[in-house]
């Protein structure tokens, strides 16, 4: 009898090292897994969904996220605004859930539509715009060109198209300076 309850603790102890061992190791290897995550990752998951963001000059936006991209993602306000966010300027973010898009599954054409890409779409569209710097700075305009590193602005009143005898002054606009674009 002694013998047979020795032999059966022997057993539990074995059972409970390898199922702590076990658990230790998906522990482990969930800890690897979200440390590979991007903002990114997380923010593909909640397309099409509210989020709040708390962003740097911008103060805080609501809205559905549309897209998201290299260094950016796009929020569509409720009245039907859009608001390009640059993702360096974002404090914190509400709404994301619990899921995450796979690391790496924007694909490769996804992964190279930096922000520089999406506003030389606005300089296309011609479409006026607010720009809002990172200090809280709100500026008023028609983007012009679109460089390695900047924008160009050019200032103008709103509601008037972008016409040489209108334009006030054009500004010059490094990217690592903007929080967000909106359009009008």
């Amino acid at each position: 009898m002694r013998w047979q309850r020795l032999f059966a603790d022997l057993e539990a102890q074995a059972e409970a090292l390898a199922a702590g061992d076990f658990e230790a190791e998906v522990a482990e290897r969930t800890r690897i897994e979200v440390g590979k995550l991007r903002l990114a990752d997380r923010l593909r998951a909640t397309l099409g969904h509210p989020v709040q963001i708390d962003c740097m000059g911008a103060g805080v936006l609501g809205g559905r996220l549309e897209e998201v991209g290299a260094g950016w993602l796009l929020l569509v306000e409720d009245p039907g605004r859009e608001v390009l966010v640059c993702l360096p300027a974002v404090m914190s973010l509400v709404g994301l859930g619990t899921l995450s898009a796979a690391p790496g599954s924007e694909g490769r054409v996804g992964s190279r539509l930096d922000l520089r890409h999406t506003l030389r779409g606005i300089v296309r569209d011609r479409a006026p715009v607010q720009v809002v710097l990172l200090d809280g700075t709100r500026l008023g305009g028609t983007l012009d060109r679109v460089g390695a590193d900047f924008v160009e602005l050019a200032e103008h009143a709103w509601g008037e198209p972008r016409r040489a005898a209108v334009v006030r002054r054009v500004r010059t606009v490094p990217l690592t300076a903007l929080a967000a674009v909106r359009t009008w």
